[in-house]
């Protein structure tokens, strides 16, 4: 008689593994004056959710991971999707993975980016409506963990590198700057204390030309692109 061999049963743990799902969601800032608002406001796109679970409430642009594609690619790929945006910068932020942030077990893998507002193609996106982060409503999931940990990236990293001009248009003035700080920080920032700061940082390049309105011309400026929009550490090497 022909013995075969048995094939493994899979153990408990490595059902359950087959049982866990990867998504990759995307938190996008830009800055935007709000209705009835002097100033400018962070702002992100959320998607309203049209099955179960959480149907009808926000939450942020996602998808699910495809076998064959890197998180990156994923990430750009799911917001193009659902929002139609492409980000002028995109970081890896955090893995969410608790295990009861929904009903099936889920990993998602959060990145969060940056689009200047003249980036922001014109009219609107089914599904998809414009919020001010700092006053969200109850979202999907755990979404307003997520997009209160990536506020608090955004404000850490505003400090110690370059990522304001990932909202900003390729030529500024010193003014519309130090507005893009004090929208982030969410507070005043004194104007020669900043001008003497962000001149002396080496980032910055005066150019020939000047902002011309109702006031004074204002001298336009450029980011050093030799200088990146912040450093990622040695991962994010490319050959």
């Amino acid at each position: 008689m022909t013995r075969t061999a048995a094939l493994p049963t899979p153990s408990a743990a490595e059902a359950a593994a087959d049982a866990i799902r990867v998504a990759v969601s995307t938190v996008i800032f830009t800055l935007r004056r709000l209705p009835g608002s002097a100033g400018t406001a962070v702002v992100l796109p959320l998607v309203r959710r049209t099955r179960d679970p959480h149907q009808g409430l926000w939450a942020l642009p996602g998808g699910w991971l495809d076998v064959d594609e890197s998180l990156d690619a994923a990430a750009s790929r799911t917001l193009a999707e659902t929002t139609g945006l492409a980000p002028s910068y995109l970081e890896q932020l955090y893995a969410f993975g608790a295990v009861d942030r929904s009903p099936s077990r889920v990993v998602s893998i959060v990145y969060w980016a940056l689009i200047r507002p003249d980036e922001v193609p014109d009219g609107s996106v089914e599904n998809v409506e414009w919020f001010d982060a700092s006053a969200l409503p109850q979202l999907a999931f755990d979404h307003n963990e997520i997009v209160g940990y990536a506020l608090w990236r955004l404000r850490n990293k505003v400090g110690y590198s370059r990522i304001a001009h990932g909202l900003l248009a390729d030529e500024f003035t010193l003014a519309e700057l130090r507005e893009v700080y004090e929208t982030i920080l969410g507070r005043h920032l004194d104007p020669a204390n900043f001008r003497r700061q962000v001149e002396h940082s080496g980032t910055l390049i005066p150019t020939d030309r000047f902002r011309t309105g109702s006031h004074r011309p204002a001298r336009l400026y450029r980011y050093n692109q030799d200088v990146e929009l912040a450093d990622r550490g040695p991962l994010d090497a490319r050959p």
